[in-house]
């Protein structure tokens, strides 16, 4: 990270678990729908074995009693590490499943040269008629996660439930989301439509494209 950047990093505690942290970046930064004030890295937690099973401990607790049958996690935004230790959560704890094997799957989508994202044929059977909880980093606009949704039942997927490390949203196209931290946990935090962005109509510069991979500095 830029020291410009790194000298405003943030932590925050989620409020239902203060024992796993959210790094934060106060500033000006885009994604591919809105402008945020803040840039929020989840690489830790997604990269680092204790951190991500942690925080599907968390998210595991967050869905008890909500969500009753997962027989496969679909990860975006490179959670597989944190989507592993979630289906092993689950699994331990009984979760609902008909899959004949009696574990989870966790499968990515691809993403082709058109932004589309599909499901090659050796994966499509983790997905048709299976009981999909969706699982991404970073939730903004919610904009990502209905492509996810439509391309989840369009391969004949019945989806279960949505989590998140972060999210603005309690819920996306009917779905309940499951979070660790939403905008509560940080003071301040706003999202703007690009034609609405106060720090643009100020003159002040995006300083990086960011989404739930990281960030690309201008």
């Amino acid at each position: 990270m830029a020291n410009s950047m790194r000298d405003r990093f943030m932590k925050f505690g989620a409020q239902n678990d203060r024992s796993i942290q959210l790094n934060a970046v106060p500033g000006h930064f885009a994604t591919s729908q809105s402008h945020i004030n803040y840039y929020i890295d989840v690489t830790s937690m997604k990269s680092r074995s204790k951190e991500a099973h942690e925080a599907a401990r968390a998210l595991q607790s967050a869905m008890m009693h909500h969500v009753t049958t997962v027989d496969t996690i679909v990860c975006m935004d490179g959670t597989e590490v944190v989507g592993a230790f979630l289906a092993e959560e689950l699994e331990k704890n009984n979760i609902g499943m008909t899959n004949l094997h009696e574990t989870i799957y966790v499968v990515s989508p691809e993403i082709n040269s058109i932004n589309q994202l599909l499901f090659r044929e050796n994966v499509k059977p983790s997905i048709e008629g299976k009981n999909v909880f969706l699982l991404l980093a970073t939730m903004t606009t919610g904009e990502t996660v209905r492509r996810s949704l439509e391309c989840i039942e369009y391969y004949g997927g019945k989806v279960a439930g949505v989590g998140a490390i972060f999210s603005t949203l309690d819920y996306v196209a009917g779905t309940e989301v499951f979070s660790l931290f939403s905008k509560d946990d940080l003071p301040g935090y706003q999202t703007f439509q690009p034609h609405e962005c106060p720090y643009c109509k100020k003159g002040m510069p995006i300083e990086a494209m960011v989404n739930g991979f990281g960030y690309s500095l201008l």
